[in-house]
């Protein structure tokens, strides 16, 4: 099984010590995100994890851990994304000549398959235009070139209701050709593969494939053996990620990015997080229905 951590919050960035606790133990607890009173206990072990797949926006704090967390027998390869925006659209994230560090550190210690550079999302507004994408996306992928094994973009979606929709609107089809145009042609310049990350469109005109972002091909090259994964039916349509088991908690991401439909800190106010406890957002409670789930390895 390929564990997630995560797509609903940056654990990576602001929570290592937690999930370093919670591998180390082989113990975790997920609550249900829409009945969070339903709560399933992951245990495992190292050998019935096939994979790690971290999702970020700053690796930075994690990178300490790696060494340890690969000597507990854990493989890994990260999703880290990496846009230009400044902090009108991404306010907690600064920094970002030090993150892109970072990441080519990831890249250099571990292999450039362990770092999956995503610009993402794409998105039109805000004093960026098509032109203002590509001259951005090229000076990255210059930089990355050599340390990130692909890319992954996407074009923004927007969640009513869970996200300001009033700052942003649907990049239209015109732009969405244009800048697929662009962006392919630049990263083939660079020797970058790029994929699409859900997107309803086809693009491999423009060398554009789409993604699976949960990947057994990147799973397997980490782990150094064969990983076989179903497709994950649960995800939206045009998704092609494998069947995974993501141990993260909406509302606890304090990066804040106006674009997140799974930002806020309302829960995090609300249920404080402790490195020690089983779940990332608060404590197992008198009226939570848990639900062992044990992995088994070879």
């Amino acid at each position: 099984m390929i564990l997630s951590a995560s797509r609903r919050t940056d654990i990576p960035a602001f929570y290592g010590e937690w999930l370093e606790n919670r591998l180390r133990e082989g113990r975790v607890q997920v609550p249900n995100p829409y009945r969070p009173r339903q709560v399933r206990e992951l245990r495992f072990s190292p050998g019935a994890v096939d994979c790690l797949v971290f999702w970020t926006k700053d690796a930075r704090p994690l990178l300490p851990r790696l060494g340890r967390i690969a000597g507990m027998g854990y493989a890994f390869y990260f999703q880290h994304t990496l846009t230009p925006y400044g902090p009108e659209i991404e306010p907690g994230i600064r920094g970002k000549r030090a993150i892109l560090e970072g990441m080519k550190r990831i890249g250099a210690a571990y292999g450039p398959d362990a770092l999956v550079w995503r610009y993402d999302p794409v998105l039109l507004g805000q004093g960026w235009d098509v032109g203002r994408h590509l001259e951005a996306f090229g000076q990255l992928c210059r930089a990355l070139k050599g340390y990130a094994g692909r890319c992954v973009m996407s074009f923004l979606d927007l969640y009513p209701g869970r996200m300001d929709c009033r700052a942003f609107a649907e990049v239209p089809p015109e732009a969405r050709l244009r800048l697929a145009e662009g962006l392919g042609k630049i990263a083939a310049e660079n020797g970058m593969p790029i994929y699409a990350c859900a997107e309803e469109g086809d693009y491999a005109w423009y060398g554009i494939l789409p993604s699976a972002c949960i990947d057994p091909v990147l799973a397997s090259k980490a782990a150094g053996r064969p990983v076989a994964a179903d497709r994950d039916g649960g995800q939206r349509p045009g998704c092609g990620c494998a069947e995974s088991i993501d141990i993260g908690m909406y509302g606890s991401c304090l990066h804040g990015c106006r674009y997140c439909y799974a930002s806020g800190g309302r829960q995090l106010r609300s249920r404080a997080h402790n490195p020690s406890s089983l779940r990332l957002l608060g404590e197992e409670g008198p009226e939570d229905t848990v639900r062992p789930l044990v992995l088994r390895g070879d």
